[in-house]
C-alpha cells in the first residue's frame, strides 16, 4: 500500500552554482557544486544531470552526464561539473541519489532558464562564496 512506503524528505543537502574564474577558458564560468550542511555521511551518491527547454521557439535538450561519488563527508562541498555557456539558456535538471546509513534519499534539483541572470546571489553554506542556491 502507498501508505506503507516511507518517502524521506531530503534537509541540508543541496545545489549551488558559483561562478569561478577559469585559467582554461580565460573568463568566468559557473560551476555547479553539491552541498553536504549535514551531520551524516552521504553514501553512493549518485547524480545524473541535463538541460532542456526552448530557444528561438525550437526544443533543445542536453544528453544526461552521470557522476558518482563513494562518499561526501557531513559539512563538506563536492564539485560536480561546469555549466557552458549556451546551456544558461536552458533549465539545467540534476537528479540526486544517495543513502544516509540504510536509507536512500532522492531529489530532483532544476536550475531554471537563465538563472545566472534571474536569482540573486546569496552565500553559500560551507564555501563561503556568492552563489546561486536550489534547495
Amino acid at each position: 500500500m502507498k501508505s506503507d512506503i516511507n518517502i524521506p524528505t531530503v534537509e541540508n543537502v543541496f545545489l549551488a552554482a558559483v561562478q569561478e574564474w577559469s585559467d582554461d577558458f580565460m573568463e568566468k564560468i559557473w560551476n555547479i557544486y553539491l552541498i553536504n550542511d549535514s551531520d551524516f555521511q552521504l553514501d553512493g551518491v549518485m547524480l545524473v544531470s541535463k538541460a532542456f527547454g526552448t530557444i528561438d521557439g525550437e526544443m533543445k535538450k542536453t544528453s544526461s552526464l552521470r557522476h558518482a561519488f563513494v562518499e561526501i563527508p557531513p559539512v563538506s562541498v563536492k564539485k560536480v561539473e561546469m555549466i557552458e555557456k549556451s546551456v544558461l539558456k536552458l533549465n539545467n535538471e540534476f537528479m540526486v541519489t544517495y543513502f544516509i546509513e540504510n536509507t536512500l534519499y532522492d531529489k530532483k534539483f532544476i536550475f531554471k532558464t537563465n538563472f545566472a541572470n534571474n536569482n540573486p546571489l546569496e552565500e553559500v553554506p560551507i564555501l563561503f562564496v556568492d552563489g546561486v542556491i536550489v534547495r
